[in-house]
């Protein structure tokens, strides 16, 4: 298990038909050798599995990848946990470039966004 830093950003929408590389997410978060989440390892690293969520004309938002009942979240700092947004099938994902997760966020649309790259954390 290793720490990685995973780049999400938006993949094609009605919106944004050719996607967008300024809306999306970094995130932090145990790989096993497959490219899937670890849970034992975010348990042993949580307060390291950090998120920043940015989105052209808005604010960072920065917070925690967390882990509840059977789903993940990112939870942004000051936020209630309503305001969570999961992540569907999160731990059924491969975090390769190239590949694509959903996320639902704040305004309650699932978005889907694309892997663009993974990297070593320090």
């Amino acid at each position: 298990m290793s720490l990685k830093k995973i780049r999400l950003e938006l993949a094609r929408t009605h919106e944004f038909p050719l996607g967008a590389a300024d809306r999306g997410y970094e995130f932090v978060a145990p790989l096993d050798a497959d490219g899937h989440l670890d849970r034992a390892g975010w348990q042993d690293h949580r307060d390291r599995c950090a998120v920043r969520r940015f989105w052209a004309g808005e604010p960072d938002e920065r917070g925690r990848l967390i882990h509840r009942g059977s789903g993940w979240y990112f939870h942004y700092d000051g936020m209630d946990a309503e305001d969570d947004e999961p992540i569907f099938k999160f731990d059924r994902h491969t975090f390769k470039v190239g590949e694509y997760v959903s996320v639902t966020e704040h305004d309650g649309e699932q978005r889907p966004f694309k892997v663009v790259s993974v990297t070593e954390t320090r």
